[in-house]
């Protein structure tokens, strides 16, 4: 098993290293390496990306920026010279913080604990269910796709809601369009996605869901019926 890994930082000199450490790595695989966030970027629009060796202060466009552009994030290793953004970094759910030089032995632990985050979602994801993580009122909670029944935007904040309850998140209804199964999830208005599995009827203007009617875009139904068909 391999992760596949980019590398991004301003430096010549800390790309070759970082890239050779990777290289070396029996678990690791190189897709490239790249001197800012916008060929980064450009290159995870192609290729599946496991994991991200980051610089944090790039010219233009920080590290963290390039992390905020993104609507699907990999594993987040940082890698800086300053100690100082240790905390921000793991309010980015980095898998890990080094700072330069870096240490072999102290590479190799935080590629093991990347390695053992991806094995522990993909055992997860096979033991219980589809799911994804979502991060509430400063908590990481696991949320079973087949319990939410829609997801609704809410000002600068998306609600999920499941069987059990509903959440706040700090997202954007594009990235949840992402991150959710297209077989199962329907963009039907623009502020609504909802569970096709959880509609109990349906008409020109509204899907039900409970006692909930969510509205449907005029031109969204016929995606709406599309999907349901194929359920």
């Amino acid at each position: 098993m391999k992760l596949n890994c980019v590398v991004v930082d301003d430096s010549s000199i800390q790309r070759m290293i970082i890239a050779k450490l990777v290289n070396n790595h029996q678990n690791l695989h190189l897709i490239g390496d790249f001197s800012n966030a916008i060929e980064a970027k450009s290159c995870m629009s192609i290729h599946n990306v496991d994991l991200i060796f980051l610089d944090i202060e790039m010219p233009v466009i920080s590290g963290f920026d390039f992390l905020d552009g993104l609507k699907i994030k990999p594993q987040i290793i940082f890698i800086t010279s300053k100690a100082e953004y240790a905390m921000k970094a793991f309010d980015y759910d980095a898998t890990d913080y080094l700072q330069k030089p870096i240490a072999i032995d102290r590479f190799n632990a935080s590629v093991k604990r990347a390695i053992d985050f991806h094995l522990l979602k993909k055992d997860n994801k096979e033991e219980e269910g589809e799911h994804i993580f979502i991060k509430s009122n400063l908590k990481k909670l696991k949320i079973f796709t087949s319990k939410i029944k829609w997801i609704e935007a809410f000002g600068d904040y998306v609600r999920v809601v499941t069987e059990e309850d509903s959440n706040l998140v700090l997202s954007t209804m594009k990235s949840f369009e992402n991150d959710l199964s297209k077989e199962k999830f329907v963009r039907v208005h623009k502020s609504y996605i909802i569970n096709i599995d959880k509609v109990e009827r349906f008409n020109s203007k509204y899907a039900e869901i409970g006692m909930t009617k969510i509205p449907l875009s005029r031109h969204k139904k016929e995606d709406l019926v599309r999907a349901l068909s194929f359920s």
